[in-house]
């Protein structure tokens, strides 16, 4: 009988640690939800600061990469829709011209798209507040959706937690026999 000690108490210390879990998960993560929303909200407020994320929108590579999708369309409303709403142009615009124009245009909207965009992005930094959008998102998950991301995240480290107390608990019944041979 002394002998099954270690494995009552191994399946005694994976229970334990079984119920820890259960009660981080089911009452004190839902619990501290508001707190952890606004900490999160705050972290990520720190992280993601404006600036880099204007700068990134505004780099002029970036700003390059439309420059192909607005000369295509420049080409569709100056051979396309303009000479349909002002059939009078159609007579003095030709290639060459519309040419002439577009290029004009693209290289005005070169040196325009990123003063627009840059202006663009100080208007939305005001409304834009990151560390309350974070924080509004995880304080709405529910408390149920929130134990279950956390778990499917967290499952190999809640294993591990499990056999820790497995572990000790078996190291605790060894130690229990020792101490009742030797005492």
């Amino acid at each position: 009988m002394i002998y099954l000690l270690p494995i009552i108490t191994a399946l005694l210390g994976t229970f334990i640690h079984y119920l820890a879990v259960q009660l981080l998960f089911k009452k004190i993560l839902p619990a501290r939800q508001q707190a952890l929303a606004k900490q999160l909200g705050a972290f990520a407020g720190q992280q993601l600061s404006f600036s880099t994320i204007k700068s990134k929108l505004t780099d002029p590579e970036k700003i390059k990469n439309i420059i192909p999708l607005v000369e295509a369309h420049l080409d569709t409303f100056l051979r396309e829709k303009l000479p349909k709403a002002m059939p009078v142009l159609s007579m003095f615009i030709g290639d060459s011209i519309v040419n002439q124009i577009k290029s004009h245009l693209v290289a005005e909207l070169d040196t325009l798209f990123p003063v627009m965009i840059s202006q663009y992005l100080d208007n939305v930094e005001k409304d834009l507040n990151i560390e309350k959008i974070v924080a509004d998102k995880i304080a709405g998950i529910s408390a149920d959706e929130l134990q279950k991301i956390s778990q499917q995240f967290l499952h190999k480290e809640i294993s591990q937690f499990k056999l820790l107390g497995a572990f000790t608990g078996f190291v605790s019944g060894i130690a229990a026999i020792v101490i009742l041979i030797f005492c």
